[in-house]
């Protein structure tokens, strides 16, 4: 294995020589960065002229001076070096300090979208794939290729428009007319159907059940003016809890595992009291905080799952880990959802909390929970936007795979052995049907650190994206160069992930020297 790492390293390291050399000279000849200072009418053009050229090298051949750049490039790969240097840009700004900047800028966009869209889009076409020519694959399998087809600007217009300045202007009177309301109710009972299937009086159960919880949910939250106040609370967080670790325990263990079952339920009760104890603590939440109560949520999860013993301790703290986690979220939301009039109410906010552009509100200041629900707000129309484009590839790769799998001779044979349904496709197909989508994965992660373009530009965030687009307008080519290097290096390291994961989940695939 590690023979194999290192021969992977070596070869991805001249892979990257080769394409970063051809990569310069291409960058060097798309344009001349003296062009704007030739045609200037400045007094000292003569001498701005000598200073860009000192501070690019321009005097230099395009073939020798990668060479130049190359040796203050190494520094940045080699650890501990302490000498990274990719150059500057045009106006004499490090090209490292900009890189810092748009890396989190987009790593923020990015990450959770890419997270949602994995999730989301593997789970759709898993069940699709088992309730196959249902209702149900017809209507994901449209709105799938719907979102795929859709021109990204386009969608994100939409999005400013309808989840952004209509929804703002919705909250100045959160009132829900009692037509939306029964048209709500109506589409949620309609998906309900198509999720349930089985029997008519099965789905007419369904659409009555989702119906009326929809519509009682509905006119609760107009006539409180929920929107404008939100919250959970211990009795809702309670109920979510209950039905989330029915839900675990079906996944990973089937609910005949009582001890599995009680695990979970043990990990909402702690979860409610947790919910008293830490509102005082959180009143002075950091980041590092929020994630070492989450580390500790885990490790209460699992201690419970252990301690309850049984024949397969593992289910146990699965479920009970799982269950944790998913009630800490729960708690979290609630704290947000507690900060929100304040951050509603902000001078800086003006009563319209949905961002159209940016990543900040220019001069805001407040606590961590303010602060933190800014950064959300204007996160949530791009991450929507690029979780609609991406989800379509995710639902087809997922259910093509999977129905590949659930036709293999094991399964049949699983079946004919007489284990239940949930054992069938939880461990004997799922964890096959994820191979072919390792690679798929790899490298739309290793590619989406180089940033979303058009979505970066439509909603005004200066990623990586926006940094290389701006390097080619401005014939900049340190920018340009530096964006390769960051790009190039993720994607050999997502390539070379996949193939470990590869051999991670199929015993048969095994990685040799």
């Amino acid at each position: 294995m590690l023979t194999y790492i290192v021969r992977r390293i070596v070869t991805a390291v001249l892979i990257l020589l080769g394409a970063s050399f051809v990569v310069y000279l291409l960058t060097a000849a798309s344009g001349d960065p003296l062009a704007e200072l030739r045609s200037s009418s400045a007094p000292n053009k003569a001498q701005l002229i000598q200073q860009r050229t000192a501070l690019l090298n321009l005097n230099v051949p395009a073939p020798l001076r990668y060479f130049v750049w190359l040796k203050g490039a190494v520094g940045c790969v080699i650890p501990f070096a302490n000498s990274c240097d990719l150059g500057k840009n045009l106006q004499g700004q490090p090209v490292t300090q900009q890189l810092g900047l748009a890396i989190i800028q987009t790593l923020s966009l990015v990450t959770a979208a890419s997270f949602l869209a994995i999730m989301i889009g593997v789970t759709l076409g898993i069940v699709t794939a088992l309730r196959q020519y249902s209702a149900l694959d017809y209507g994901v399998t449209f709105m799938a290729f719907l979102f795929f087809s859709l021109p990204i600007f386009w969608a994100a217009v939409l999005l400013k428009e309808y989840g952004a300045i209509d929804f703002n202007n919705f909250l100045k009177t959160p009132d829900i007319p009692p037509g939306i309301v029964v048209l709500i109710a109506v589409l949620v009972g309609v998906l309900a159907v198509a999720v349930a299937g089985g029997t008519w009086k099965r789905r007419g159960f369904a659409f009555g059940g989702a119906f009326a919880a929809t519509a009682v949910i509905l006119f609760y939250v107009s006539l409180t003016g929920w929107f404008r106040t939100p919250g959970l609370g211990p009795v809702v967080i309670a109920l979510s809890g209950i039905g989330i670790a029915f839900g675990i325990t079906t996944l990973t263990s089937g609910l005949r595992n009582r001890r599995a079952l009680y695990s979970a339920l043990i990990s909402v009760a702690v979860g409610v009291i947790a919910y008293f104890a830490v509102q005082p603590l959180l009143n002075y939440a950091t980041a590092i905080m929020i994630v070492l109560l989450g580390v500790v949520a885990v490790l209460v999860g699992c201690a419970v799952g252990y301690f309850m013993g049984g024949y397969d301790r593992g289910q146990n703290v699965r479920a009970a880990a799982l269950t944790s986690v998913l009630m800490g979220v729960l708690i979290l939301s609630d704290r947000f959802m507690q900060a929100w009039p304040q951050y509603y109410n902000n001078g800086r906010i003006r009563g319209r909390p949905i961002a159209t552009i940016g990543a900040a509100t220019p001069g805001l200041s407040g606590d961590f929970w303010t602060m933190s629900l800014d950064r959300l707000t204007h996160l949530i129309l791009p991450t929507t936007a690029l979780i609609l484009i991406s989800i379509a590839s995710y639902t087809r790769y997922s259910r093509s795979s999977m129905l590949e799998i659930m036709n293999m001779d094991y399964v049949r044979t699983a079946r004919a052995k007489g284990l239940s349904e949930r054992t069938v496709v939880m461990r004997h197909a799922f964890r096959n049907a994820l191979i072919p989508l390792a690679t798929i994965v790899a490298f739309d992660i290793g590619g989406l650190i180089g940033g979303a373009v058009i979505t970066e530009s439509v909603f005004s965030f200066s990623g990586m994206g926006s940094l290389f687009a701006n390097g080619l307008r401005a014939i900049d080519p340190n920018p340009v160069m530096g964006f390769f290097v960051v790009v190039g290096i993720t994607a050999l390291l997502f390539n070379l992930l996949a193939d470990l994961v590869y051999s991670a989940l199929d015993p048969r695939v095994k990685v040799k020297s």
